[in-house]
C-alpha cells in the first residue's frame, strides 16, 4: 500500500511564522533545526544505510553525515506527537509539532534501546495534505502501527539525544532508543510486505 511519494517538495522556508532556525538562541541549535525542517527530498539514496546498520552498536557519532540520505525498512512500534521544541517555535498544537515513528528491526526485540526514531515534521506533513494525504499523526498511527514500512528520507545525528541512546551513551539509564541518528525529515512512507 502507497502512503506517499511526493511529486513536489514544499516550498516553505518560512511555515505557521516559524522560520528554519525555529526559535533556537544558539548557533548548534539553530544548525540542527535547519536540518530538521529541510523542506527539499534527497536526490539519492545511500543504499548502504539500512536499520540493522543504523541499530548496530558502538560509538556513531561518525557513521554517516547529515547530507546522506536513506531508505530502510522496518516494523512499526509506535507513533506519537513529537514534543515540543525549538524547531517548531515552540508550538504546541500537534498539527505543527514533528510525528515520532519509532522503527524496530524485528517485532519480537522491541527493547527501546533497539528502536530507532524518524520524523514526520510539519512542513511535510502539509505538503503531503496538499496532495490529499494525510500524515497527521493520529493518520500515521491509524495506518502505520504494527505494520511494516519503507521509510526514505534525510539522515540527521540529533545531538540533543545523544546521552538518551544506547550507542553512544552505553548503559544509560535513561537511555530510550538505539542511537540519534535519525531519518528526520520523512519525505516518503511506503507500507509493505515482512522482509524475508
Amino acid at each position: 500500500m502507497l502512503i506517499a511519494h511526493p511529486a513536489m517538495s514544499p516550498r516553505q522556508s518560512v511555515f505557521h511564522n516559524c522560520g528554519m532556525t525555529g526559535d533556537a538562541k544558539s548557533a548548534t541549535a539553530k544548525a540542527l533545526n535547519r536540518l530538521k525542517n529541510r523542506f527539499t527530498p534527497p536526490s539519492g539514496l545511500d543504499t548502504s544505510i539500512t536499520l540493522a546498520a543504523i541499530v548496530a552498536p558502538g560509538d556513531d557519532h561518525s557513521r554517516w553525515t547529515n547530507n546522506q540520505a536513506a531508505e530502510i525498512t522496518g516494523y512499526v512500534h509506535d507513533v506519537m506527537k513529537g514534543g515540543v521544541e525549538s524547531c517548531n517555535c515552540h508550538a504546541k498544537d500537534p498539527k505543527y509539532r514533528d510525528t515520532h515513528i519509532e522503527l524496530v528491526v524485528d517485532p519480537m526485540d522491541s527493547a527501546e534501546t533497539r528502536r530507532v526514531i524518524v520524523e514526520v515534521t510539519p512542513r511535510w506533513r502539509a505538503n503531503m495534505k496538499a496532495g490529499g494525504i494525510d500524515w497527521s499523526t493520529a493518520g500515521l498511527r491509524a495506518t502505520l502501527l504494527g505494520r511494516w514500512v519503507k521509510v526514505r528520507g534525510w539522515m540527521m545525528f540529533d545531538i540533543e539525544h545523544a546521552t538518551e541512546a544506547e550507542n553512544t551513551n552505553p548503559g544509560g539509564a535513561g537511555n530510550w532508543r538505539a542511537t540519534a541518528w535519525e531519518l528526520h525529515p520523512v519525505t516518503a512512507i511506503d507500507v509493505v510486505q515482512r522482509p524475508r
